[in-house]
């Protein structure tokens, strides 16, 4: 990418000649001078001789011989040399990292050099062997049946492998590629395969005249049509880049080519060089990683690729080819194997032993481990796609029977797509880290009336529900900037080259290094709101098995005219249709409208404040030790937890909403039993609320629908256990009496599976009765196994002998096991033996094996499908267990605040609302909540604001003398009291407020392009702007980001601003002391400071913490920088340069009233400032 290169110059389309077949020798030359971009090797690939080349031919009767006695007389060696698989980590000097956006998505293109042989323990699966034959050493009997076996394999064409075309080829021994793909018709376990190190004498060499390379591009382009959308006869120029051609090049249809004429067959060995495509990477467009239209989730696969993939190759580039950026797990029998890209990805970055070649390069784990594993990667910020085996190797073999002569293609095992994950869009519990919400938010931006304007859509994926949002914002985003402080997006779906500059900083300034950022193309990608209306009516999501008619949720009917809002939704509606999770999340219903900022019936919090106040995050590490919301949040359920956030971010100002919580928590404190025994009984509550959203999309897992249904019925006896305390009309009386009757649709459930083998064996067996057709399938297996049974007894009558029995070996069931000294009719087939005894199996044996084993897959099949009957019958009541969550996270809310209330100690009380014109805060020995566990001895303080005092308190004070902790602990005061709280005070007596504002600790933002005062005035600026009569506004140290003059001017009149104009209550904390004697007389301005008590001599200052009345006598500077250690020669040259300064500073100020030539005569104020200053002169 930071390299220029100038495409060599390649004759026009039309001058170009035409490409004909190799009859003739001016033809060929012509073909193989095209032909020779591809015969190149990549620079770090090893060069490889014509004269050791071989040409492919057809496999003849010799070549079969061959193998064959070549397999019987190494099988059994193989089986005892075997070594176990491993994907034991090999340490990496480097690893390749992800980037959390994708302006940086592609990853390096690695193409294997020159490396030194050696051996590797990995082999790849077949599809239906276990564990056990693929990791344990084969027994001697067993490895002679393989041997047998494994003729044919080695005869037959595999579509999953590669294999040698001509037994007289010789090829040098090469151990980097002893390990070969195995078929998905195998049953053969992986075992490394041998070269022929000599050729037999009938075979000579391969002339160098015919490489593979150019006979096999030679003959593909013949038969490709090559009229169509290829812009030139060069190949080469269709993968460079030219930025003067201004049209772009027309995009290409990512399909297998139309073949013609005589068949192309797809190679039947490994291709000995890098395939051109992947050695020079383009999407699906053409375009080469520098292009500013590049697609970094998709990669071009040429025409004449598709007709030399084997079968296997083209189910893989068919997913893979659009999941260029996405780590995808292919299914391959008892493993999931990583190729190309994700292998080498994997190898550096977690040492998976890498299974090295030219092209399909591979790692693989073990489909026990695989969540471990796509937990490892979403972790490093990949996405993670999951390709799925759906059908079993018996079961493809069904299909093949019951549907007759099947395409080639169609003779491998069916895969698909079966998920991508996303750290954003997780919708399994178990890989999540935490309780939290995890959000993907889709973001609209547009300007209304020259005015931003947002539309926002966001899903938590694991529980399913949808918030929307429209709303026109200032031109700081203040809603813009709240909404990404409370959501704290995990992934954000952003419309490519339409998102302004100050909304993408704002994001990057509030999101986490670990957040995924997608870029969309308009339209396409990021859907327009009309498209978006037109796709959710066409799609289904909302028809319910009643009504087929689309019905859309109330919350988005109602926002269906919103256009910025669909748009968003269209978006993350398109995302999730990639991720093909969209319908089992839209069809939920569940939609919220989601408001950052209520200007009716909350406290607002914007952005700002929560970080300033520490809300959630604390200022240190991020963390949320030492915050509020971890001081508070005691609960206990994890769907409790989630609407306790919510809780946190919307504070109520209704009073009579606050004391209905209040009183709630005074009930659960004044009986404690009832507290502890809601919190016993639920202590353990798996998470509802997500498990319900994973069984409405049919992929609960068994054992946790158990846990479902069993928290649920916990539900129903704890609720009536709390019936006995209701019948009042108070909040919990009115949460218990609407829970809903869970009676009733549990009662099918107590006995519809067997819930022991669902929790042990992870199956739901239905009981007898319940499921017809399953219970007939079941009598099926019965039946077949009472017929082996009886014809076993049979065989012992004939035979005259009792010590016959069935054994399995392996897969091999019911094999009849018989003595060596019992004479055996001749047509029975020996299978294994021992030293004692014979296993055999004979035709109607067989016939019997054969029908049960199918009758087993076709059971197992129907298992699955009364696993998705059990899921949807529980669904039908999905309303009535939504309700029941709902009711419990609330009564799991007020219980936290009760604990949070009975921990806070002494003093701590209930707070006083009262409704009155003039807005009043008044703590009485207030303690700061969050350090009440860390800082033993903390001074308590009285505050009052407004009431019968002044409204503003101006606040001075030495430096550290703890001016700040006032501000910030009388917010969170607040804060607790409107949630619903005790305070930890003596008393508490305040109006609701309506919003907390504030301006603390000034800091430049490089990021965002801003200086220190930049950020001070932006913050005030809202303030000045948005600020009410029953606002709580703290403001810290304003000015002190540019020069001494102009921070006392901007202090001065926004402090007059805001005590005169505004009239809301809060603080003026600053070192300008200069301002209390200007607003001294102000009646709404009264004068705090921090007592301290102060030793000149050995500049010593000792803080006591304690608010009192008064102005601060200086900020004692030299005194701290003395505490701090700094040289004393230092500090006495400062306070030199202080007296100094401050000297001017007065003969300033007292020329400029003297030179006031505005007014003809001085007032009264101005010569009492006049003589102050003369006389400390």
């Amino acid at each position: 990418m930071g390299e220029t290169r100038t495409p060599a110059k390649t004759p026009s389309r039309k001058s170009g000649p035409a490409l004909t077949s190799a009859s003739s020798s001016t033809a060929t030359r012509k073909q193989q001078s095209i032909l020779g971009f591809f015969a190149k090797s990549s620079p770090n690939a090893p060069s490889k001789s014509p004269s050791t080349t071989a040409t492919p031919t057809a496999t003849t009767p010799a070549r079969v011989s061959c193998l064959q006695e070549t397999t019987k007389s190494n099988s059994l060696q193989l089986n005892r040399n075997k070594k176990p698989s491993s994907v034991t980590p090999v340490p990496s000097s480097d690893a390749v990292e992800p980037s959390s956006s994708q302006e940086n998505h592609e990853t390096a293109t690695i193409t294997p050099g020159n490396k030194a042989k050696k051996t590797v323990s990995y082999a790849e699966s077949s599809d239906d062997d276990d564990d056990q034959d693929i990791f344990a050493a084969m027994e001697a009997s067993r490895s002679q049946r393989r041997g047998r076996q494994r003729v044919k394999a080695i005869v037959e064409e595999d579509e999953d492998d590669y294999q040698e075309a001509d037994s007289g080829a010789v090829y040098e021994e090469d151990d980097e590629m002893a390990d070969f793909v195995v078929s998905d018709e195998s049953d053969v376990p992986s075992k490394k395969r041998k070269r022929p190190t000599k050729a037999p004498t009938a075979r000579k060499r391969s002339h160098a005249s015919s490489p593979i390379r150019k006979m096999e591009y030679s003959d593909i382009e013949e038969e490709l049509d090559l009229s169509g959308d290829i812009p030139s006869t060069s190949t080469a120029q269709q993968w460079a880049y030219d930025p003067n051609i201004v049209d772009p090049v027309k995009p290409r249809v990512a399909t297998t080519p139309k073949q013609t004429g005589n068949k192309v067959k797809a190679h039947t060995r490994e291709p000995e060089e890098r395939y051109p495509w992947l050695a020079k990477i383009t999407d699906i467009n053409r375009h080469p990683p520098d292009h500013p239209d590049y697609d970094p989730s998709s990669v071009y696969v040429p025409p004449m690729a598709w007709a030399q993939f084997s079968a296997f190759e083209k189910q893989y580039w068919e997913i893979k080819q659009r999941l260029w950026n996405t780590v995808v797990f292919f299914k391959k029998g008892k493993f999931y194997e990583l190729y190309e890209n994700d292998a080498t990805i994997g190898h550096q970055l977690f040492d998976l032993k890498l299974t090295d070649r030219v092209n399909m390069r591979m790692v693989g784990v073990p489909e026990g481990s695989l969540a471990m594993w796509q937990n490892q990667f979403i972790a490093k910020g990949y996405k993670v796609a999951r390709v799925d085996q759906m059908e079993t190797a018996l079961g493809k073999e069904m299909r093949e029977r019951d549907g007759g002569k099947a395409k080639k293609q169609d003779k491998i095992i069916r895969r698909e797509l079966a998920c991508i994950l996303t750290g954003g869009t997780l919708v399994d519990g178990s890989m999540l880290q935490d309780d939290t919400a995890t959000y993907c938010v889709a973001i609209k931006e547009s300007v209304v009336d020259d005015h931003p304007a947002f539309g926002v859509a966001f899903v938590d994926a694991a529980t399913g529900q949808f918030f929307i949002s429209e709303f026109d914002d200032d031109v700081d985003l203040t809603k813009f900037e709240t909404l990404v402080a409370q959501t704290s997006p995990r992934e954000l779906l952003l419309e490519k080259s339409r998102i302004s500059t100050k909304a993408l900083r704002i994001l990057k300034n509030n999101t986490s290094p670990t957040t995924i950022w997608n870029y969309f193309k308009p339209g396409t990608e990021f859907w327009e709101a009309e498209l978006t209306r037109r796709e959710l009516n066409a799609s289904g999501y909302f028809a319910s098995e009643d009504n087929e008619e689309e019905v859309w949720p109330e919350t988005l009917s109602k926002a269906k005219d919103k256009d910025l809002l669909m748009s968003a939704l269209g978006a993350l509606v398109q995302y999730l249709r990639v991720l093909k999770i969209e319908r089992d999340l839209l069809s939920q219903r569940h939609f919220t409208w989601y408001n950052p900022i209520h200007k009716n019936g909350t406290l607002i919090l914007d952005g700002q404040t929560l970080i300033n106040l520490e809300v959630f995050a604390n200022s240190v590490n991020g963390g949320v030790e030492g915050t509020l919301f971890s001081l508070l949040n005691r609960c206990i359920t994890p769907f409790g937890k989630r609407l306790f956030r919510q809780w946190v971010c919307h504070p109520l100002c209704n009073i009579q909403k606050i004391n209905e919580r209040l009183d709630a928590v005074d009930m659960l404190n004044a009986d404690i039993s009832v507290r502890e025994q809601f919190s016993s009984q639920l202590t353990k509550m798996p998470d509802l609320e997500r498990l319900l959203s994973r069984i409405h999309a049919g992929a609960c897992r068994p054992e946790d629908f158990v846990k479902v249904l069993e928290g649920f019925e916990q539900i129903e006896y704890t609720m009536s256990l709390l019936g006995a305390f209701g019948g009042g009309n108070g909040l919990i009386d009115r949460l218990i009496s609407s829970m809903p009757d869970l009676s009733e649709p549990l009662s099918y459930w107590k006995s519809a599976f067997d819930r022991r083998k669902a929790r042990e064996e992870k199956i739901l067996i239905p009981e007898r009765g319940i499921e017809e057709d399953f219970d007939c399938s079941y009598d099926t297996i019965v039946n077949i196994k009472d017929d082996l049974q009886s014809l076993l007894n049979q065989k012992k009558a004939e035979l005259k002998t009792k010590s016959i029995k069935f054994t399995d070996v392996g897969k091999e069931v019911y094999q009849i096991e018989v003595s060596k000294t019992v004479k055996v009719p001749k047509d029975w087939q020996q299978m294994s033996a021992t030293a004692s005894v014979k296993r055999y199996y004979f035709k109607e044996l067989t016939t019997l094996v054969r029908k049960l084993q199918e009758a087993e897959e076709t059971h197992s099949q129907l298992l699955r499908e009364v696993s998705l009957r059990f899921f949807r019958r529980f669904d039908v009541d999905y309303e009535v267990w939504l309700q029941a969550i709902r009711i419990i996270s609330q009564l799991d809310c007020l219980v936290s605040l009760a604990k949070a209330s009975s921990s806070l100690g002494q003093p701590s009380c209930r707070p006083t609302f009262v409704d009155e014109e003039r807005s009043v805060v008044e703590f009485t020995e207030l303690r700061h909540p969050c350090m009440l566990n860390t800082v033993d001895d903390f001074i308590p303080n009285d505050i009052v604001l407004g009431g019968n005092s002044a409204k503003i308190n101006l606040l001075t004070g030495a430096n550290a003398a703890g001016k700040s902790t006032i501000l910030r602990m009388s917010c969170t005061a607040v804060i607790m009291a409107q949630i619903g709280c005790y305070v930890p005070a003596s008393a508490a007596r305040l109006t609701p407020c309506d919003r907390i504002m504030s301006r603390l600790g000034a800091n430049d933002n490089i990021f965002a392009a801003q200086s220190t005062f930049f950020v001070e005035l932006s913050e005030t600026k809202k303030i000045l702007s948005e600020a009410t009569s029953r606002s709580l506004v703290i403001l810290d140290e304003l000015g002190r980001g540019t020069s001494s003059y102009d921070g006392v001017a901007v202090a001065q009149s926004v402090l007059h601003h805001v005590a005169t104009h505004i009239g809301c209550v809060g603080f003026f904390a600053t070192h300008y002391h200069s301002l209390a004697t200007e607003f001294e007389n102000h009646p709404e301005i009264r004068a705090k400071r921090m007592q301290i008590h102060v030793d000149d001599k050995n500049r010593r200052v000792t803080f006591l913490y304690k608010l009192e009345d008064g102005v601060a006598e200086g900020s004692f500077g030299m005194h701290c920088a003395a505490m701090c250690g700094i040289a004393n020669r230092v500090i006495e040259r400062a306070e030199v340069a202080a007296r100094e300064w401050e000297h001017t500073s007065v003969l300033s100020d007292v020329a400029a009233l003297l030179d006031d030539e505005k007014s003809t005569d001085v007032s009264a104020r101005s010569l009492d400032v006049l003589i102050r200053a003369i006389g400390m002169l």
